[in-house]
């Protein structure tokens, strides 16, 4: 069938037009680009380096945004906020960033407040928290934390994840004196015996080694229940605009994900991850012992990994940590992961 092109060439085509067209032909545009690719993650470093752990710590390393867009001359900008989830929730509403890597309740929060973001791939899940206290108070479960102090870092997936633990034992937060200190402030108020307990992440194990805290229990004790989930974003103007830019970023980022999910590359991912955060070794390693890379790891957005989100943003709502709550399958955009997996399918941990 000619095109529209070719039969209106054919109307008024002379030998004249037609050596025109072979010096001029007609212009195709090639596909939108945009100068660079910022991209924000809470920054979890105790040190003077930026670490975000898993997937991001990855990508950084082995620069493996920058070698995918270097010929194009997209720059990429990484951004660390010390101030976690509610500063990246800041930057997104501001346009300041285009991609998110976030823990579940800053990405459920900036989405039920009505923030445009896409919900394109998981990037770690059922992350293990520990409940910190301090040694010879007595506090053995989370019913002992009634009426006590305990420190966590509100809007982050930490809160949402110590209230799922909470729920599980019939209690909430108004059940305890809760205040809301930041990961490195809660450690050194734990240390300083300036509060009774705090809910949070691999630093607590820090705290036990050297005496200054009990862990007397972790998610894995609870059966799963509270533990974290973590994401990628990509805002809503972005990915419309240059689609091809993010199905690209998405292929780009399994890299990563391949290279993680390898148990030879456990111990590698351990000292990398003590490097940038300035974590000891031997916490990083206490921590993910036992942990199966490959489940941690999987990227796909799979009926479990939204359900466990849904729930998250149920409990959001319930706990009024958010004012209404939103279906987590009308958020997601898993075309561009899909895609990705299609050329190299995931290995899916039993």
């Amino acid at each position: 069938m000619k095109s529209v092109f070719d039969t209106v060439l054919g109307l008024f085509a002379t030998p004249a037009l037609i050596g025109l067209l072979a010096v001029f032909p007609p212009v195709v545009h090639a596909a939108e680009t945009p100068k660079e690719i910022r991209i924000a993650v809470p920054d979890l470093s105790a040190g003077s380096q930026s670490s975000g752990g898993g997937v991001v710590d990855v990508l950084r390393s082995q620069k493996i945004f920058e070698e995918e867009f270097a010929a194009d001359g997209i720059r990429i900008q990484w951004s660390f906020f010390k101030g976690a989830g509610p500063v990246v929730n800041e930057a997104l509403a501001n346009g300041q960033v285009d991609f998110a890597y976030l823990g579940d309740l800053a990405a459920i929060i900036g989405k039920a407040n009505g923030l445009d973001t896409r919900l394109l791939s998981a990037t770690a899940r059922d992350v293990r928290l520990y409940l910190g206290v301090v040694p010879g108070s007595g506090i053995k479960t989370l019913a002992d934390l009634k009426g006590k102090r305990v420190a966590v870092f509100r809007g982050t997936a930490n809160q949402l994840s110590f209230a799922a633990a909470l729920a599980s034992q019939g209690l909430k937060e108004r059940d305890l004196q809760v205040i809301n200190l930041d990961f490195n402030a809660s450690t050194a108020a734990l240390a300083a015996k300036q509060i009774d307990a705090t809910w949070g992440a691999a630093n607590l194990i820090a705290l036990q080694q050297r005496g200054l805290a009990e862990l007397p229990l972790n998610t894995d004790d609870l059966k799963g229940v509270g533990s974290m989930q973590a994401v990628l974003l990509g805002t809503g103007d972005f990915v419309k605009k240059y689609p091809d830019v993010t199905a690209r970023l998405i292929k780009a980022q399994q890299k990563a994900v391949q290279w993680l999910r390898s148990e030879e590359h456990k111990q590698d991912y351990v000292e990398l991850v003590s490097g940038l955060s300035s974590y000891p070794q031997v916490l990083l390693q206490a921590d993910l012992d036992n942990a199966s890379f490959s489940r941690i790891f999987d990227p796909r957005l799979d009926p479990d990994f939204l359900a466990h989100l849904q729930a998250g943003v149920d409990l959001a709502a319930e706990q009024r940590l958010i004012r209404k709550g939103f279906k987590v399958s009308d958020w997601a955009d898993p075309k561009y992961l899909d895609a990705a997996l299609q050329q190299a399918p995931v290995a899916v941990a039993r």
